[in-house]
């Protein structure tokens, strides 16, 4: 792979804003960052993005699928499919997102992923960029029967460290992120056993109150899984899982900022609620991302797309959003400074998950990154060194 040096108007690190950077890039590496006023002299041969900001490539913590595919296909061809168009919409890394399955089904697809994030060359090695897996999040099937949308009922588990464990060992610990319903039996002591095996629990798909949402933080929850949706609505005597959310300042939040899950107004709340520091955009999407409109799956279930609108038998079923359209949303709805909203795609979900070799640039780090507009449009994606 040839050498590249990339220059912009600015690039964020992950940690601090540089002015009129310059980008070496080797092997796929970032061989050095600096700024063209500390070299002094004009950058020959680079490729400019002129008035953009460079940042860490996206990072998307709640993922079940796009171009066709299902992680809980869990086969190179369809990873590889999904990883390639990924990159092309800024992601390089992301968390392949189980949902609600029989056990025997939730095992096998654990197993699959497992062996496809230890052996990432499986994975689009045809030269191409391509985002990799970089763990698993089991959403479900530690949810609230009332609250788990089209997940299937009939495959919902009461909290169980002795389950928690079949899953763990399966996947051979590459678990980092779970969505638990806290008002449920046995889930505060599921959340602390899980922290105890480097795993952090997402609170969603639940109706707890207020009460039960607070032992659950206690035990160490670290999240919220998409804010707002499949989750009890604010009550100004109640306040529930929702009021908890918004006014933990230790708590992270997920959201789906794609003007369909929630809208504008309701985005504004959360991000002065969250900050800077704690709120996370993802997409939740399924299958159908980056497809036309028609009949597609998320973990074997039928979803029809109308619109771009997921649903199943009436209900929201994920999404078809990407991360770059959410980013440009967020800047729209909020006014926020991309140098900000980048944040919240990059650092803050990598800062939530403990999840290594994501959400930053360094020196000696991989090459991944993207450039985008001041109105957080993406206008470039680079995955290990390659433009998608």
């Amino acid at each position: 792979m040839s050498a590249q040096v990339i220059t912009a108007k600015a690039l964020w690190t992950g940690t601090s804003l540089v002015e009129n950077p310059v980008l070496r890039i080797e092997d796929g590496r970032i061989a050095s960052l600096e700024s063209r006023g500390a070299i002094g002299a004009e950058v020959a041969g680079a490729q400019d993005f002129a008035g953009a900001t460079l940042a860490p490539s996206f990072f998307d913590v709640h993922f079940h699928g796009s171009a066709g595919h299902d992680v809980m296909e869990a086969t190179p061809a369809a990873l590889g499919t999904i990883g390639g168009f990924l990159a092309t919409r800024g992601v390089a890394r992301y968390l392949a997102t189980t949902v609600t399955a029989s056990v025997d089904a939730t095992l096998r697809a654990l197993e699959g992923l497992a062996e496809l994030i230890e052996k990432p060359g499986s994975i689009g090695a045809d030269g191409k960029a391509c985002a990799q897996p970089i763990g698993i999040h089991l959403e479900g099937p530690f949810l609230s029967s009332a609250k788990c949308g089209v997940q299937p009922k009939e495959h919902l588990q009461k909290p169980s460290i002795e389950l928690f464990d079949r899953f763990f060992e399966a996947a051979r610990g590459h678990v980092h992120l779970m969505t638990i319903a806290p008002e449920l039996e046995g889930a505060t002591e599921l959340i602390a056993h899980a922290l105890t095996r480097g795993v952090r629990s997402s609170l969603g798909h639940t109706n707890a109150v207020a009460s039960e949402v607070k032992p659950a933080i206690a035990a160490g929850a670290a999240s919220a899984t998409h804010t707002y949706n499949a989750m009890r609505p604010l009550d100004h005597r109640e306040p529930g899982i929702l009021g908890e959310v918004l006014v933990t300042d230790s708590l992270y939040a997920e959201l789906i900022c794609d003007g369909l899950h929630v809208a504008p107004e309701a985005v504004k709340i959360w991000f002065r609620a969250k900050g800077a520091n704690r709120a996370i955009l993802v997409t939740d999407a399924m299958s159908a991302a980056g497809m036309p409109d028609g009949e597609y799956t998320l973990g074997g279930f039928p979803v029809q797309v109308v619109g771009g609108k997921a649903t199943a038998r009436g209900v929201l079923a994920g999404s078809t959003l990407t991360l770059d359209r959410a980013l440009a949303n967020f800047v729209r709805f909020t006014d926020t400074p991309v140098a900000t909203a980048l944040r919240l795609l990059t650092t803050n979900p990598a800062a939530m998950t403990g999840v290594k070799g994501a959400g930053a640039l360094a020196v000696g780090g991989v090459a991944n990154f993207v450039a985008v507009d001041a109105a957080g449009k993406l206008l470039a994606s680079v995955v290990e060194g390659r433009r998608a």
